[in-house]
């Protein structure tokens, strides 16, 4: 807990007294113990006979009410929490082991057999602590709470490959046997990441649910294997508007051979064209566009259409242009469907495209989906699109404080902006 400047500060402890320096100095050993456990505290407070109690929790929000709140019907139990709070030394876990075993001792009779507990270290390979399956569950439920499926996915994988490993035992042989398991298994560093971050985290959960720090000291056993950062160079994947009519001419070719029928074909092409004009992601934004965006966007003046937050990768809401070229390749997919389904046939064209192999002409490699992103941003610095126009249609690069908190582009501007610099670009097949 830190004090604000005009606030009395907290005396911090002095010298704890041993048995040896008589009563005179009991009155300096604390009446309560605050430890800070990473998302609350608990108070413990000392009994009759001079031992600590077992504490109560309190998270940080109950102990520092909001100012305009002071008359609310608030527990005294939190009240009085924090007004010993504003008085004591807050603690960390690690320097509440060693005070505890010195107040304990302190308050002993003259002549009491020792018989302070003894803890393992987390060294030891003995299992004194575990962990059920449902409490591992129950942890994985919190945390893919309001999260997308993709990110759900990764949880439920970690929660899975935790558990399979250690059958709920925490020790050093059980938690070192997990790390080395998901380094073998698993051969990128963002899979890595993700699942020793997960254990991680929910040992630091059972520390604070049942109020044993142990099971936090096993921590340093899930860290990820140090690497060295490989310098980053500009990507060798250059997408060319020469690349882009290729695709397009090959969707043409497929639908002359009868490959494709000819709704298939202004399917993939108004897909090609609406991702190349925009930059919008292929499978976080633009299969889940609906009819009805559409219409709606088309039914302006200037057309601009409306991402949601759910339609966003990074959750922010934004207007996107659509080209005239843009507007006659979606216009026919708009006949006699209704608002909520689905413009795009996004998992029958990825399927399409995996199977052409259609080649790219500025490096080895076949033509994905995600290119069309990429053309965007790189045939945007041909044309000298500006960059705040452009950050804001790719939501790329607008986690800064100005786009937070003062811009908020209005769907004409958007439009007259991005014309400017995209409307001399058209494609031919």
């Amino acid at each position: 807990m830190v004090a604000d400047d005009n606030e009395e500060k907290l005396p911090t402890f002095k010298k704890l007294p041993t048995s040896d320096e008589g009563d005179e100095n009991e009155k300096e050993i604390p009446e309560t113990v605050i430890v800070d456990y990473g998302g609350g505290l608990i108070v413990h407070s000392r009994r009759p006979d001079g031992s600590l109690d077992e504490g109560h929790e309190f998270s940080t929000e109950e102990l520092i009410p909001d100012e305009d709140e002071e008359d609310a019907d608030v527990d005294e139990r939190v009240r009085e929490a924090w007004r010993k709070a504003k008085r004591i030394k807050t603690l960390d876990v690690e320097t509440l082991e060693a005070v505890k075993d010195i107040l304990e001792a302190d308050k002993k009779p003259q002549g009491a057999v020792e018989t302070r507990k003894t803890h393992s270290p987390a060294t030891s390979d003995e299992p004194e602590l575990s962990f059920s399956n449902s409490d591992l569950n129950g942890f994985t439920a919190l945390r893919k709470e309001k999260l997308a499926a993709k990110s759900q996915y990764w949880i439920e994988r970690a929660s899975n490959e935790l558990w399979e490993s250690t059958k709920g035992e925490v020790s050093q042989r059980s938690l070192t046997s997990f790390r080395q398991n998901v380094l073998n298994k698993y051969k990128s560093a963002d899979s890595h990441s993700k699942i020793l971050s997960f254990a991680a985290s929910f040992l630091k959960f059972l520390a604070t649910t049942r109020s044993e720090p142990r099971y936090q000291s096993f921590s340093p056993y899930l860290e990820r294997p140090k690497t060295v950062k490989e310098r980053k160079n500009v990507t060798e994947r250059i997408v060319t508007k020469d690349d882009i009519e290729n695709v397009l001419s090959y969707i043409k070719q497929g639908e002359n051979a009868g490959d494709i029928s000819a709704e298939r074909s202004a399917q993939y092409t108004a897909f090609v064209t609406f991702g190349a004009f925009t930059g919008q992601r292929s499978l976080a934004t633009m299969a889940k566009l609906t009819v009805g965006q559409f219409r709606e966007a088309l039914a302006r003046k200037k057309p601009v259409l409306q991402v949601t937050v759910e339609q966003d990768k990074i959750r922010m809401a934004h207007y996107v242009p659509l080209h005239p070229q843009v507007a006659a390749a979606v216009q026919p997919l708009l006949d006699d469907r209704k608002n909520v389904e689905r413009v795009f046939a996004y998992g029958s064209f990825q399927m399409w495209v995996k199977r052409q192999k259609i080649p790219m002409s500025r490096f080895k490699g076949h033509f994905v989906l995600g290119d069309l992103r990429k053309f965007a941003e790189q045939h945007g610095d041909i044309i000298q699109w500006e960059q705040s126009n452009r950050a804001y249609i790719l939501t790329h690069g607008v986690s800064g404080v100005d786009w937070r908190f003062y811009k908020h582009p209005l769907p004409d501007s958007v439009y007259d902006v991005y014309m400017k610099y995209w409307g001399g670009v058209s494609f031919e097949v």
